[in-house]
C-alpha cells in the first residue's frame, strides 16, 4: 500500500531532471507551488529555486545524466536530504534536426546518450527510493515519436525509444507499485532548439512550420506540458504505461 505521505504534497519529494529551463523548469515551479520538495538536476548549474518555494524545500544539483557516478551521487544526496523519492520526472533532453545525409554519428550518439541512456541511468538510480514509496515516473517523449516528420528523424527515434521504455517499465515495475507514464509534448517554445545550435530565425521557421500541422493552431507552452506531468505524477493513481500527447491535436492531424 502507498505510504501515509503518498497523498500529502507537503511530504512528497520529486526529482526533476533538465530543471534549469523549459519544461523541466516549469514542472519544478508547479511542483514547488503545490508544496512538493524538489530535487532539481541540470547539467547547467546556473539556476535558482522557484520563487514559490522556501530554500529548504529545493535542492539544486549539477548533474550530467550521461554520467552514472553523478546520477548515483545526486540520487543519494536527495535521499540523504529528505529520505525519499516519490516522483521522478525525466525531462533532460537534447534535440537534433536536419536531413539524413547531413547528420553525424557523433551527434546521433550524443542524442541517444542523453535522451535514452540518461533516462535509463536516472531511473535506475532512483528506483530503490521509488519502490519504497510506491512512487511514479513521468518520462518526456514527443509527439514526433507518434507522428512522423521529415526533418528530425533521429530525435523522433530517440523519443520513440523513451515511449517504448515507458510502456515496458510500466509492466516491469507495476509489481513494485511504481507507475510509469510519459508525456509527449507537441512543438513547444523552449531553449532546446537553441541548445541544438539553431539560431532565432531557424527556430522561428521550424515552429511556424509545425504550427501549420497543429489543429488548435498554436505552439504550446512549458506550463501546459508541466500541468500534465504533475497530474500523471501525483494524482492519477490508476494510470500506468501511457504516453499522453499534449500537442494541440498534432498527432491525429
Amino acid at each position: 500500500m502507498p505510504s501515509p505521505a503518498h497523498h500529502d504534497p507537503e511530504n512528497r519529494v520529486a526529482v526533476v531532471t533538465g530543471a534549469a529551463s523549459g519544461i523541466g523548469s516549469a514542472t519544478a515551479e508547479l511542483l514547488a507551488a503545490k508544496g512538493v520538495r524538489v530535487s532539481a538536476w541540470d547539467v547547467d548549474a546556473r539556476f535558482t529555486a522557484p520563487a514559490s518555494t522556501a530554500a529548504e524545500r529545493f535542492l539544486r544539483l549539477r548533474v550530467d545524466v550521461r554520467d552514472p557516478r553523478q546520477v548515483a551521487d545526486a540520487a543519494a544526496a536527495t535521499c540523504d536530504q529528505w529520505g525519499r523519492i516519490d516522483l521522478l520526472v525525466n525531462s533532460a533532453g537534447l534535440f537534433l534536426v536536419g536531413p539524413l545525409e547531413e547528420v553525424s554519428a557523433d551527434a546521433v550518439a550524443n542524442l541517444f546518450e542523453v535522451n535514452v541512456i540518461g533516462t535509463t541511468l536516472v531511473t535506475q538510480a532512483c528506483l530503490p527510493a521509488l519502490a519504497a514509496c510506491r512512487g511514479a515516473v513521468v518520462n518526456l517523449s514527443s509527439t514526433v515519436a507518434l507522428k512522423a516528420t521529415k526533418s528530425n528523424s533521429h530525435y523522433a527515434a530517440s523519443k520513440a525509444a523513451v515511449a517504448a521504455l515507458t510502456r515496458c517499465w510500466a509492466l516491469e515495475l507495476a509489481p513494485k507499485g511504481i507507475r510509469v507514464n510519459a508525456v509527449a509534448p507537441g512543438p513547444t517554445k523552449t531553449n532546446i532548439y537553441h541548445a541544438a545550435g539553431m539560431d532565432e530565425e531557424s527556430q522561428r521557421r521550424l515552429l511556424e512550420g509545425r504550427k501549420n500541422d497543429i489543429p488548435l493552431g498554436r505552439i504550446g507552452t512549458p506550463e501546459e506540458i508541466a500541468r500534465w506531468i504533475v497530474r500523471l505524477g501525483l494524482s492519477d493513481d490508476w494510470i500506468t504505461g501511457q504516453v499522453l500527447a499534449v500537442d494541440g491535436g498534432m498527432c491525429v492531424a
